[in-house]
């Protein structure tokens, strides 16, 4: 990550302070800003209702809620919703359900500063950041 640049972070968060919703099912997602040195929140996007759609269109709704980030945190994703939240070059991380939010980016901020972990460099390749 050079300096000056900034990537999305989602979080799939019923609370805003928790990880706590399978992506399929999530009815918010808490969308952070971070660099290198810091992160602030940007906004929370809210899911409507679904109204009898099927799994594509539950998809397709949460993947345009997302796709301007980078990484999602999320604690399930299935095999199909994370295939297209790959393809859309978002990088899905699950993590146990009622991990705070503000653990794992004070964790990503670290791994920003110092040498990041494989799986975070390919991704800031893939973004150019």
């Amino acid at each position: 990550m050079k300096e000056g640049d900034q990537m999305k972070v989602g979080f799939s968060s019923s609370d805003g302070v928790t990880i706590n919703s399978h992506f399929g099912y999530a009815k918010n997602f808490t969308i952070y800003n971070i660099d290198k040195y810091q992160y602030e929140q940007y906004m929370t996007k809210v899911i409507e209702e679904d109204n009898g759609e099927d799994d594509i269109d539950k998809i397709e709704v949460r993947l345009d809620a997302i796709k301007d980030c980078t990484i999602l945190f999320i604690t399930q994703i299935g095999p199909a919703a994370a295939a297209r939240v790959t393809r859309a070059k978002v990088m899905p991380v699950k993590v146990q359900e009622g991990a705070l939010i503000k653990e794992q980016l004070d964790r990503l901020l670290m791994m920003l500063q110092n040498t990041p972990p494989l799986w975070l460099r390919k991704v800031l390749n893939e973004q150019s950041i």
